[in-house]
């Protein structure tokens, strides 16, 4: 009898018989989350595309209720986006070109977001069947994820390290594929942050970049994607103020219209005003209505529309360009 007492203790103590259940995992999760002002975090985002792989450093700040910002580097070539939600909106500030698009946007409620703990803790919420199961050193929950613009992105693991700090987020494509990772290296729940912290003005001062104007496309870009029964008609280049501008039209059953012009740097800071919602597109961040998708990349502007095609279809064609361009 006091060996099975003995082993019982031991088992406790040791292996971990009397661990957490799920349901106590996530209530310590809206704890942490709700217990401080905010959050921060950093961390290192993968977005593959076939065998095409984009890096970022990605370096998150939260302040209750509603204020977001997401400064997003990319390693390859070291430009930074910044998503920001302030008092004004939200906005894609893209400091080399000295512009940014303000959005009428939800952003980011109602979506997953692989880097925002918040909405994390709400897809655990909102999957009633998630599955859920403790390793060595973390537990991992398998839930839906929610990428209402782009529905190849099914499901997601979420593994929490057992101070409740999560230790990375992967994101599956509906075959399985991971299509993002990220691993997070540092989560504090109590930073300072203020209100000042998420003013636009002290933003790009804190993140001064310029790229080169270019006056001459060196390369017309084609897609390497283009859906079934549609092909290129014909081609245009504009001369414009300070530069070139490529219009493309394809038509067939599934119509669509690229522009490719030589990116405009603007002497003073621009705030664009759109509909639609930020969208990363592997190697940038970009704009993405209904009908639309824009996006600047390698000092290109580009611009997608097509009155046919799904959000999904013009995601697949867009990513046909944007890898050729970083591969450039």
């Amino acid at each position: 009898m006091k060996k099975i007492i003995l082993l019982v203790i031991l088992c406790i103590l040791v292996t971990g018989c009397g661990s957490k259940t799920s349901d106590k995992v996530v209530k310590e999760f809206h704890k942490k989350l709700d217990s401080g002002m905010g959050y921060q975090v950093l961390g290192d985002l993968s977005v593959t595309n076939n065998d095409e792989v984009y890096n970022y450093k990605v370096d998150v700040s939260y302040l209750k209720d509603h204020y977001y910002k997401v400064i997003l580097t990319n390693t390859s070539n070291d430009h930074t986006q910044i998503i920001l939600k302030n008092d004004d909106g939200v906005y894609v500030l893209t400091p080399s070109l000295n512009k940014s698009f303000r959005f009428q946007s939800d952003w980011p409620y109602d979506n997953s977001q692989i880097y925002l703990l918040d909405t994390l803790v709400k897809d655990i919420d909102k999957d009633k069947n998630y599955t859920f199961k403790k390793n060595k050193d973390t537990y991992v929950f398998e839930t839906k994820s929610n990428y209402p613009n782009n529905h190849k992105l099914q499901r997601q693991k979420i593994f929490l390290k057992y101070d409740i700090k999560p230790k990375k987020v992967i994101v599956y494509q509906d075959n399985g594929v991971e299509a993002m990772t990220m691993n997070f290296t540092k989560v504090s729940y109590s930073p300072k942050l203020s209100k000042e912290d998420f003013d636009m003005d002290t933003i790009l001062s804190d993140n001064v970049e310029k790229v080169e104007e270019s006056s001459v496309l060196e390369d017309v870009i084609y897609p390497l994607f283009v859906p079934n029964g549609t092909k290129l008609m014909n081609e245009e280049k504009i001369e414009k103020t300070n530069g070139e501008r490529v219009m493309m039209n394809y038509d067939g059953e599934k119509s669509f219209l690229l522009v490719e012009e030589t990116a405009d740097v603007f002497d003073e800071f621009t705030v664009i005003p759109t509909f639609g919602e930020p969208y990363l597109l592997m190697d940038t961040l970009g704009v993405l209505t209904d009908n639309s998708l824009s996006w600047s990349s390698g000092g290109v502007d580009f611009y997608l529309v097509s009155d046919v095609m799904s959000q999904d279809e013009l995601i697949e064609v867009a990513q046909s360009i944007s890898g050729i361009v970083s591969m450039k």
